[in-house]
């Protein structure tokens, strides 16, 4: 399993870091069979996150072609969702949402071979881009009810909805990646990762399969 961490001006450190490290870590318990790579639409370049302390640095361009987990992490700034308000989360997904970086996703999620996980606010990217239209997602509850996309909330802490996952929260990026390693490489390999950094997954993982909810 090969993973694209995709980088943005402003993204959160702990979205990006969290999977970074389960993924690295499932690497070294499967004998390789996970790498991973930060990228940018734009590609290699030095990524400033929403903390001024905070930079990273993207060796590649994100490859949409590329048999993969592209994972979006959400921002960090003001608490503001208001696309308008400079410095706030919705201005800083707004200018992400203004980059080459929905196009590039648009077209991992068109093709065969891709997967896209969003973390937290991540996925308010995708809705506003309109590649969730029709789809379920989970966001950060407070941007949960998704509102001017014709994307399907969903209260859950990960939603697994095939090529498109997506997880609720900051914290729940580490569920998603240990859910993605055990879904790709094996329960195995995801439990030793869980015993390396004693986490244990919280929530279940909603999928639109099995038994309809028939109401009480």
């Amino acid at each position: 399993m090969h993973v694209q961490i995709a980088l943005y001006d402003g993204f959160d450190p702990l979205d990006v870091l969290g999977p970074f490290e389960v993924f690295h870590s499932a690497g070294m318990f499967s004998g390789g069979q996970v790498t991973t790579e930060f990228v940018t639409a734009e590609g290699a370049r030095e990524v400033p996150s929403g903390f001024a302390s905070i930079t990273l640095t993207a060796t590649a361009a994100l490859d949409p072609g590329k048999k993969s987990v592209i994972v979006v992490p959400g921002a960090v700034g003001g608490l503001s969702l208001d696309p308008a308000l400079e410095g706030g989360i919705g201005w800083l997904l707004a200018q992400a949402g203004r980059s080459e970086l929905p196009n590039r996703l648009r077209e991992a999620l068109a093709g065969p071979d891709a997967t896209v996980a969003t973390v937290c606010g991540g996925s308010i990217l995708l809705a506003h881009a309109g590649l969730a239209d029709g789809r379920p997602l989970v966001t950060h509850e407070r941007g949960h009810d998704l509102a001017g996309t014709k994307a399907v909330p969903v209260e859950a802490r990960m939603v697994d909805d095939g090529n498109l996952l997506s997880s609720g929260n900051v914290t729940s990026g580490i569920d998603l990646a240990l859910y993605l390693v055990e879904r790709e490489i094996g329960p195995r390999v995801a439990h030793a990762v869980g015993e390396l950094i004693r986490h244990e997954r919280r929530g279940t993982v909603w999928s639109a399969t099995g038994a309809p909810v028939v109401a009480a």
